[in-house]
């Protein structure tokens, strides 16, 4: 099972979705840290990512072979994450055969409505606990 963690910016939350997923101890989970920038990539695989990728191209690609993609909800829209996200990581994101668990972090002038503004780490919680769902 590849998990693909997406993250832009300083990676703060790929970092603690990271952290969390380590201690779920699924066996055969594979956990790919893929970072907009080097920054957010370092912070991911401090937490313990077992491949760390930075950039568009290496997102595009590892989009193709994942099977579960966490991220904000920016990573599937066109210059969200104040324009780390390109059009075509979005596209690569949208387009990806795997279950897409998007965070709903309302910022960059991208606001769900009807979503409560809850604290990343209880948006992560609830995050791990679909993840869980799907790898029964």
């Amino acid at each position: 099972m590849n998990i693909l963690v997406i993250d832009a910016q300083g990676g703060g939350i790929g970092r603690q979705l990271i952290q969390s997923l380590k201690k779920m101890e699924y066996p055969n989970m594979t956990i790919i840290a893929a970072g907009t920038n080097s920054i957010a990539t370092g912070n991911m695989l401090k937490a313990g990512a077992d491949i760390a990728v930075t950039g568009e191209n290496p997102i595009i690609v590892c989009s193709r072979t994942a099977d579960v993609i966490i991220g904000p909800i920016g990573i599937v829209i066109a210059d969200a994450l104040y324009g780390e996200i390109t059009p075509d990581m979005a596209k690569a994101v949208a387009q990806s055969r795997a279950t897409r668990l998007l965070i709903p972090i309302n910022k960059c002038d991208n606001i769900v409505i009807g979503v409560n503004d809850l604290s990343v780490s209880h948006l992560i919680d609830l995050t791990l606990a679909q993840l869980s769902k799907i790898l029964a």
